[in-house]
């Protein structure tokens, strides 16, 4: 039998706690030994779908061979320290960092390392963390970008953070704007809707004006911030976040990104790869915009988090005179 006394962030599901604990058991197994009293909270039966509070003990009637075998803890070496990690803003929930392209958001793949392992060791390294809570709530991103789009994600350091972040996103409260360099002059705001559709084999969106069977409804703001006669610099507001939403939204309108390979021009793309080596999508997280937030984000309230562009990008709008409020 072993005890565990459950003395991190409250709110957590008992199950949840449970598969990171039990990380190599299968949930099936896990299931199980609660239905069969083998896992019991406080003394009493449970589902698993319980919230932790502070103090709660999980007992496990589990064989030391069953709790050796699927319990596997995370060692703190697993998480690599990055010395370009740029974080934009910090306190003791949340940080914001400005995330490269080419760099993934969260692993694709168990090989990976992401920005989400990177922020992890970031945290061990730095004190805020300790190596054994590693077996309960891990911080992590909190939203993905592709990974050849740079910019803000945020990062959650609780639980309660995670949770009112992940409420946040789902019902768009938060204004999410990006820096998007595209083909052709753009020359008034406009708010354009429509529905889309992910092929997965392709990874690939396909966007429709009309409704699409299985299609999802999209909408995106844009505004022109500078533009010459072949290309404009947008500030573009992501109002759904649907995959490749915004890249397969302004391509289908006429107006691709530059250095896009996958909805881009190529005769666009040409130009900016032969002449600043431009070789993934001018596509940048440039801020986030909170409402009104209550404890215990009160301190990002009505705050707005900016992530300057890559350099290229910079030198780009440079040479193309395509700064702010330029022409």
């Amino acid at each position: 039998m072993r005890e565990l006394i459950f003395q991190e962030d409250a709110g957590q599901r008992l199950d949840k706690y449970l598969q990171k604990y039990l990380n190599l058991a299968p949930k099936s197994f896990l299931y199980k030994m609660l239905r069969k009293k083998n896992i019991v909270l406080n003394g009493k039966k449970a589902e698993g779908s319980e919230k932790l509070k502070n103090g709660d003990v999980i007992r496990l009637y589990l064989s030391e061979e069953t709790l050796e075998k699927f319990h596997k803890p995370r060692k703190a070496d697993q998480y690599p320290l990055w010395p370009g990690l740029e974080i934009v803003y910090e306190d003791c929930q949340l940080l914001l960092v400005n995330k490269p392209a080419g760099m993934l958001s969260q692993k694709a793949d168990p090989k990976d390392v992401s920005l989400n392992e990177y922020l992890i060791g970031y945290l061990l390294e730095s004190g805020q963390m300790a190596p054994e809570s590693l077996a309960g709530f891990t911080p992590g991103v909190c939203n993905r970008l592709d990974r050849n789009t740079s910019g803000l994600v945020i990062g959650a350091k609780t639980l309660a953070a995670a949770q009112e972040i992940g409420r946040l996103l789902k019902e768009r409260c938060a204004g999410k704007y990006y820096l998007a360099l595209v083909k052709g002059r753009v020359t008034r705001k406009e708010r354009i809707r429509g529905w889309l559709t992910k092929d997965e084999t392709k990874n690939r969106a396909r966007i429709s004006r009309e409704p699409l069977e299985n299609g999802a409804p999209i909408e995106t703001a844009y505004e022109p911030l500078a533009a010459k006669e072949d290309m404009t610099l947008l500030k573009v507001e992501l109002i759904t976040g649907k995959t490749h939403q915004i890249r397969s939204h302004l391509a289908g309108i006429g107006h691709p990104l530059a250095g896009d390979r996958k909805y881009g021009d190529a005769a666009f793309n040409r130009y900016f790869r032969e002449n600043y080596g431009l070789n993934s999508q001018f596509l940048h997280s440039w801020q986030i915009e909170f409402p009104v937030m209550e404890p215990p984000l009160e301190s990002v309230s009505q705050r707005t988090i900016t992530a300057k562009p890559p350099k290229l990008f910079q030198k780009i709008l440079q040479a193309e005179k395509l700064s702010a409020g330029g022409k």
